[in-house]
């Protein structure tokens, strides 16, 4: 017969050593703890100021206001906990898996427990100049192509090689705003939402609500006069041609502005501003000046209907988290827009190309459109629940309890301090003994 370990109820004294409880032979290892960002970490007991780390790495012994459940002396810590060779030893987390102390909005994503004020004006740095060598890359690489660039075209984006190239060019400042995320020592995905990725489906249901509410006010602006230059007639080639370079490219052109303006531009602002909604303000209201600036506006009507598209796009990521719906927003104006003006066989124009009245007129149509399209983001959030918080390291499964240990299959009374209010979860196997 195995001889069990010798149970330590509440009153045992507080210094008496403590031993690790080892698992009969050949018992089964019994369920797994639940994975935190790919590491299992108990609940440990909280530290005062000024106690002793236990057993733990140092600076993990305590909370430290990181979010982190502290470790605490044996069994807690790595030495005691779990008890025996069951599941290995207990790992601190990394912060970068885990890096948030508290949920956060997208904006404030890069608050994290290693944020420094210097970190956002090196990545913007580290953007510009690999930006910079990529853009160059690419042009050399469509001229060398041996491409027919019309020269006297280069403003009419209808042109299926120009707004290749226009593209192009563009396309590759995404990659070049993940690299200005390394310097944060972070993930990349928090570039793009708060789950640390793009979520798929959310990005989907926008595209084809953006796709009717752009689409029709797009129609409809078009036939008030605007936006369509020179007619040159309709060529069933060259459409073909332009068709394909929209679909290929524009999305992820209007993914590149988007991870650029309301990614990483506002997140850099927003990070610098000590009060969250005067972060977000002071963000919209920067980055639609610098998108509108972008697009080169030739007059008073345009740069206003590019500074209320970049309001907008910043309004929907403050309301869903991340940048899915402003993706879809820019993706779907664009697209429409190039593939109806082709089609009608008319020239794009960075200006809006009609008097003032009509101009005016336009605007405003553009403006009613885009709050459609915000306030319908917001009303389907009660129906689709886009995440607007960051997740920290504490999993819903892992909160404490307070009492006296479980009477179910349990840690070993080896594994409870009678002096902590807390009780981890039951995480260890049944065959150990538990106390009665």
């Amino acid at each position: 017969m195995t001889e069990e370990p010798a149970l330590e109820g509440p009153s045992s004294s507080p210094t008496q050593a403590r031993a690790p409880a080892q698992a009969p032979a050949g018992s089964p290892a019994g369920p797994a703890p639940t994975p935190v960002f790919g590491w299992y970490i108990p609940v440990g007991q909280p530290f005062a100021e000024g106690q002793p780390f236990g057993n733990g790495p140092p600076g993990y012994g305590r909370p430290l206001g990181y979010g982190i459940p502290g470790y605490g002396p044996p069994p807690y810590g790595p030495v005691g906990y779990p008890p025996g060779p069951v599941w290995g030893p207990v790992r601190p987390p990394s912060f970068a898996r885990v890096p948030h102390a508290e949920p956060q909005p997208y904006l404030r994503l890069m608050r994290t427990v290693n944020y420094r004020w210097w970190r956002p004006l090196l990545g913007l740095l580290a953007f510009l100049g690999s930006y910079l060598v990529a853009a160059v890359i690419v042009t050399f690489a469509f001229l060398a192509g041996g491409l027919e660039l019309d020269l006297n075209r280069l403003d009419d984006l209808t042109d299926p090689v120009v707004l290749a190239l226009a593209n192009a060019s563009l396309i590759v400042a995404l990659p070049a705003v993940w690299l200005a995320w390394v310097v944060h020592t972070e993930r990349i995905g928090w570039s793009s939402s708060v789950l640390g990725r793009i979520r798929w489906r959310l990005f989907l249901r926008y595209g084809l609500l953006a796709l009717a509410v752009l689409g029709l006010g797009i129609l409809i602006g078009l036939l008030v006069g605007g936006g369509i230059g020179p007619t040159t007639g309709f060529d069933g080639g060259e459409y073909a041609l332009l068709l394909t370079v929209v679909i290929l490219t524009t999305p992820l052109q209007s993914a590149a502005e988007e991870y650029l303006f309301r990614g990483y531009l506002s997140q850099a602002i927003s990070s610098w501003i000590p009060s969250r909604t005067g972060g977000a303000i002071l963000a919209a209201l920067l980055t639609a000046t610098l998108f509108s600036f972008a697009h080169a506006p030739g007059d008073f009507f345009t740069f206003l209907d590019r500074f209320a598209f970049g309001l907008a796009a910043s309004a929907v990521v403050w309301l869903t988290g991340g940048l899915e719906a402003a993706i879809a927003l820019h993706a779907a104006n664009n697209v429409v827009i190039f593939l109806v003006i082709g089609a009608l066989g008319g020239a794009t124009s960075s200006d809006i190309q009609a008097e003032s009245g009509t101009a005016a007129l336009i605007v405003g149509l553009d403006i009613l459109v885009m709050v459609v399209y915000v306030w319908m983001v917001a009303k389907t959030r009660k129906r689709w629940h886009p995440e607007i918080l960051s997740r920290t390291a504490e999993p819903a499964t892992a909160e404490p309890t307070r009492g006296h240990p479980p009477t179910s299959p349990g840690p070993t009374a080896a594994g409870w301090d009678g002096r902590s209010p807390y009780w981890p979860p039951p995480y260890a196997p049944a065959p150990y003994p538990t106390p009665s």
